[in-house]
C-alpha cells in the first residue's frame, strides 16, 4: 500500500501544473521520467509577496480521483544571483500565507539566503481564496468543558463539534476525505517537484512540523535539510499518554512562571510566591468578579492556563496580583470562552483527523482525569479537557498510516553545503545530519518531552533546546531579535547543513524581554 501511494505521488507531482493566464513569471522544471515541464505560475499579490495555486489529488492513493488546489506563496531571495534556491515553509498557523503578510519579521531574515516559499495546508488559504474551505457553524471552544463540569456540559460541547464537523465535511466535499497530514506530505513533495528540487529543503514549525513527520516517513530520501520546531508528537501511543504530558507541561510552566516573576523587576506580585498566591485563590474561591458575579475555582484554574503562555506572563501576574487584592474581574476575563465566529476553518477537523480519531467516553475520560488530579493537582490536570474537547464528537477513520513508525529511515547521510549565513561565501560540503529539531521548554502547545521523543525516532537527527516557548524562532523574528542564539544556529543549519554542537541550549530571548 505505501509503495503504491508513493509511486503515485512520484508520477503525480511531476504532472501538477496550475498556470494562470496572462502571468508571465513562472517557475519551470524538467522531472526526470517525464516528457513535459512542470510549471508553476507566479503573479504579485502585494506585500511583496508571488503567489500561485498548485492542483493535487484529494487522495493521493487514487490519482485520477477528485482533485483540490492549495495555494502557495513567495518571498523571492534579496540576492536572486546568489541565492541558495528554495526553502519551502509551514508555519502552522490557521493561514502560513496570511500570518506572514501580517508578520513579515518572522520570517523575513531567511531571505538573504532563499526563495522562502510558503505552502498552506489543505482546505486553508490566502486571503480571499477560493481554496479556503469555509465552515459555516463555528467550532465551540473547549474551556467551555473545562468550565462547566458533568455529564450535560459533555453532551452539548460534543453536539456543538459535531455540528461544526459536518459543516465542514459539506463545504469542503470529497476533498474532506484528503484532511490529513499524509495527503499534506505527498502536497509537499509535489510542491518540491514543481520547484525543481531534487531534494526538499523545508522549514516546519507547530503543525507544520506534523507535516514534516509525515514527509519523512513517506520520502526520506528525498529530504536534503528540515528544521522543526515547536513539534507535536504524533507517534504518542495512546490518548492516556498525550493527556498526561500537556499535564505534566503546564504543571512546570506554572513553576517557570513563579521562576520569572520572583527574578523580574517590578513584577506586578512584588516578593510573593505566584504560586502560593494561586493556592490563596484557591482556598478563598468563589472570588468576586464583577457586580453579581463570582469566580470558581476552575474558573481560576482556566484563566491561570490562559496567561501561562510566555506571552501573556505579565497579563496573568497582573490578573493575579488584583485578584489577591480583591478584584478578580481581569482573572475571570482571561477564563471567559472565546466568542464563536463563523465562518470557520477546518483545522481543528484536520488535528482529530491526525490525533484523536477515536475521542474516550465520558466515563473513561473521567478515569484519566483522576489521574491526572495525581500527577498535575494545582493546574495541569484541567488540560485534559481541553486537549479531548477539541475532538469531542468529531468523528472520522483513522489517519493513513495511523502514525509515524519510522521516520527518516534512509536519510541522506550527507547535505549540501550553501553560503555562510554572515557573508554568502561560496558553497562549501559539509557532512552532516538532515534533520534539526528546536524543543523548547516553555513550550505548553507541544511539550519537550514529545518533541524529544520526536527527535530519538529519527536516525542521526540533532537537536536544539531553547528556553522560550512555541514558535520561538517566528515570535524572536516578530519581536526583531536577530543575531539570537536559536536564530543563529537555525540559520547556520538550513544554509551550511552545520547542526548546533551538541548539548547546546540557547537561553529564553523572549521572556528576557517581558
Amino acid at each position: 500500500m505505501v509503495q503504491r501511494v508513493i509511486r503515485a505521488a512520484a508520477v503525480l507531482a511531476a504532472a501538477v501544473c496550475a498556470s494562470v493566464p496572462g502571468v508571465p513569471a513562472a517557475v519551470s522544471a524538467s522531472v526526470p521520467g517525464v516528457p513535459a515541464p512542470v510549471q508553476v505560475g507566479w503573479w504579485g499579490c502585494g506585500d511583496g509577496l508571488e503567489c500561485a495555486k498548485l492542483s493535487v489529488p484529494v487522495d493521493w492513493a487514487r490519482p485520477r480521483g477528485p482533485r483540490t488546489e492549495i495555494d502557495l506563496a513567495r518571498m523571492p531571495a534579496r540576492d536572486p544571483a546568489r541565492g541558495l534556491g528554495p526553502l519551502v515553509v509551514s508555519t502552522g498557523a490557521e493561514s502560513t500565507v496570511q500570518g506572514v503578510r501580517a508578520r513579515p519579521d518572522a520570517v523575513s531574515e531567511l531571505a538573504r539566503w532563499f526563495d522562502v516559499v510558503f505552502v498552506e495546508p489543505r482546505g486553508i488559504g490566502d486571503r480571499g481564496s477560493a481554496a479556503t474551505v469555509r465552515c459555516s457553524v463555528p467550532q465551540p471552544d473547549p474551556r467551555r468543558l473545562q468550565l462547566t463540569p458533568g455529564p450535560a456540559a459533555w453532551r452539548a460541547h460534543a453536539r456543538d463539534n459535531a455540528a461544526y464537523d459536518r459543516s465542514c465535511r459539506i463545504a469542503a466535499g470529497p476533498a474532506y476525505a484528503g484532511l490529513t497530514s499524509w495527503q499534506v506530505a505527498h502536497d509537499l513533495d509535489a510542491v518540491r517537484a514543481a520547484l525543481g528540487q531534487p531534494r526538499l529543503r523545508y522549514f516546519g514549525n507547530a503543525y507544520g512540523a506534523v507535516f514534516g513527520q509525515a514527509y519523512l516517513e513517506l520520502f526520506p530520501r528525498r529530504v536534503e535539510r528540515m528544521y522543526l520546531e515547536g513539534v507535536p508528537d504524533h507517534g504518542q501511543p495512546g490518548v492516556g499518554r498525550r493527556l498526561i504530558a500537556h499535564a505534566r507541561a503546564a504543571e512546570r510552566q506554572l513553576t517557570a512562571f513563579r521562576d520569572w516573576c520572583a527574578g523580574r523587576l517590578g513584577c506586578p506580585l512584588g516578593g510573593d510566591d505566584a504560586v502560593k498566591v494561586l493556592d490563596g485563590l484557591l482556598e478563598r474561591a468563589p472570588l468576586p468578579a464583577a457586580p453579581g458575579q463570582a469566580l470558581d475555582s476552575r474558573g481560576i484554574v482556566v484563566a491561570v492556563l490562559a496567561g501561562l503562555v510566555p506571552q501573556r506572563w505579565p497579563e496573568l501576574a497582573r490578573a493575579l496580583s488584583a485578584a489577591d487584592a480583591g478584584d478578580a474581574s481581569a482573572l475571570a476575563a482571561m477564563a471567559a470562552p472565546g466568542r464563536p465566529v463563523a465562518p470557520a476553518t477546518v483545522t481543528r477537523s484536520l488535528h482529530c483527523h491526525d490525533f484523536m480519531p477515536a475521542v474516550p467516553g465520558y466515563r473513561r475520560f473521567l478515569a484519566m482525569e483522576s489521574r491526572l488530579r495525581e500527577l498535575a493537582p494545582r493546574v495541569g490536570w484541567l488540560t485534559g479537557r481541553y486537549e479531548v474537547g477539541r475532538c469531542l464528537g468529531i468523528t472520522g477513520r483513522p489517519s493513513w498510516p495511523p502514525r509515524p513508525a519510522a521516520l527518516g529511515n534512509g536519510l541522506p547521510t550527507a547535505a549540501r553545503g550553501g553560503g555562510e549565513p554572515s557573508a554568502g561565501a561560496a558553497a562549501r560540503a559539509v557532512r552532516g545530519p538532515a534533520v534539526l529539531v528546536g524543543i523548547g521548554r516553555l513550550d505548553l502547545e507541544s511539550p519537550a518531552s514529545g518533541a524529544a521523543r520526536v527527535a530519538g525516532r529519527i536516525p542521526g537527527a540533532a537537536v536544539l533546546r531553547h528556553g522560550d516557548g512555541h514558535g520561538a524562532y517566528l515570535h524572536q523574528g516578530t519581536a526583531k531579535l536577530r543575531a539570537t542564539c536559536l536564530r543563529s544556529r537555525v540559520h547556520d543549519f538550513l544554509v551550511n547543513g552545520t547542526p548546533p554542537r551538541a548539548r547546546t541550549r540557547c537561553p529564553g530571548e523572549l521572556t528576557a524581554v517581558r
